[in-house]
């Protein structure tokens, strides 16, 4: 099991995410904005622009274990549910640090995370990748599955 972070620990590693957030956004046009939560909480919100769905927000939570993160991807469908539960188990089959979920209100998200003492800027890195091109690849067919009488 992970060791937790003790709090200088946790400050360095947080001072890590800032520079390495902001390197990845300074070399990517399609990071569109990077910014912090407030209070508490250890938050990032990083927003990728796209071509099927405008906008991609990935959230990343710092614990004293690990690193999550999570994007919207849809709200909960208003038909073919089944079908766009299945399609989204299918999807998960091929993913590698990621999963998708549903969330509040069933809206569907896809959702991560890593043990602090892996994160790296590569790390960082590849987990934008994934999201962004597992939401580029879902959800123009996801959506059309979900909400299918509106593209009729």
């Amino acid at each position: 099991m992970d060791v937790p972070l003790d709090s200088a620990a946790l400050a360095v590693l947080e001072r890590r995410l800032d520079e390495w957030i902001g390197e990845l956004a300074a070399e990517h046009d399609h990071i569109a904005a990077v910014d912090r939560g407030e209070g508490d909480v250890l938050r990032w919100y990083v927003r990728m622009t796209g071509d099927e769905k405008d906008f991609t927000t990935v959230w990343f939570t710092l614990g004293q274990r690990t690193l999550r993160h999570e994007t919207y991807v849809m709200p909960a469908p208003e038909e073919n549910d089944r079908e766009l539960y299945l399609s989204l188990l299918r999807r998960n089959e091929r993913l590698v640090g990621a999963h998708f979920s549903i969330g509040d209100e069933d809206a569907v998200f896809l959702r991560g995370e890593v043990p602090n003492d892996g994160i790296d800027r590569d790390t960082v890195d590849r987990i934008l990748g994934t999201v962004y091109s597992t939401v580029e690849q879902s959800f123009g067919a996801l959506i059309r599955i979900g909400f299918a009488s509106r593209f009729a």
